[in-house]
Parts: C-alpha cells; structure tokens; sequence
C-alpha cells in the first residue's frame, strides 16, 4: 500500500471533508447562534464602565479589562462547550479569556470563565476531551 495520496484517496478524502458524517451531537448552526449570544450578553452584563473586571487571585487584585473580539470557533466538551474572547488589559496585552458554558432551556449560560488560562483549554484538548464542534 502506497503511503503516497493517490486520486482515489483524493478523492475519499475530499468527499469525507465536504460531507462529513453526521454525529448525534451534532451542533446546529441554532445552538451555535446561541452560544455565541449568551457569550456576548454574559461579557455585556459583566462589563462595567466600558471594563470586563476580573478577580486575580494570585495578586490578590480586581483586574480591569477591555473587550476586543469574540472569537468564532465553538470547542465542545461532551454537552458542554467552550468559546473564547479576547480582551486587552491596561499595558494593551491581549489577555484571551474562555468561556466554558452549558445548556440552560433553549439556552446556554457561562459557568465558568478561564481568564488567561489557554493552557488548560489547550490540554484538554490535547487529551482529546475537548473537539472543535461540528
């Protein structure tokens, strides 16, 4: 067997990108609207004074920062997902936050808000318990 791609393989390929196969998980194109507005509302309800403020425990500080850019990619972890924002704080550093969040009624809600902690979320899905959704 030839490790080289050849057309057939092209062409399986091609097939299984553009039409993957549908999951029972699935996220639909609804629910993806949705996180992504209970994400915006949760940092909007947050912001006070034009700031996100956020607790740093290790300076023992409330730290200020500015929303910037609501990232589109949905990370799924099981029924729950993970969306990110990025924010500068008041040096202008971009200081990514991710939101871990679940299904509430036709909703979602934020239960957890990972303030420049990318390598958590990075290991998880290193250990493949956190996937793009679909």
């Amino acid at each position: 067997m030839s490790k080289y791609l050849t057309p057939m393989r092209a062409v399986i390929l091609a097939i299984l990108v553009a039409f993957p196969l549908a999951r029972a998980d699935a996220v639909t194109l609804s629910d993806k609207t949705a996180l992504q507005i209970a994400m915006q509302k949760h940092v909007d309800r947050q912001t006070i004074d034009n700031f996100y403020l956020y607790f740093d425990a290790k300076e023992a500080k409330v730290r200020k920062l500015r929303p910037a850019t609501a990232h589109p990619m949905i990370m799924q972890m099981g029924e729950h997902f993970v969306l990110c924002f990025d924010f500068f704080d008041s040096a202008g550093k971009k200081i990514e936050v991710d939101y871990y969040m679940a299904r509430k009624g036709r909703g979602f809600v934020v239960f957890h808000s990972a303030v420049g902690s990318r390598n958590a979320l990075m290991a998880l899905v290193k250990q493949g318990k956190v996937r793009p959704a679909d």
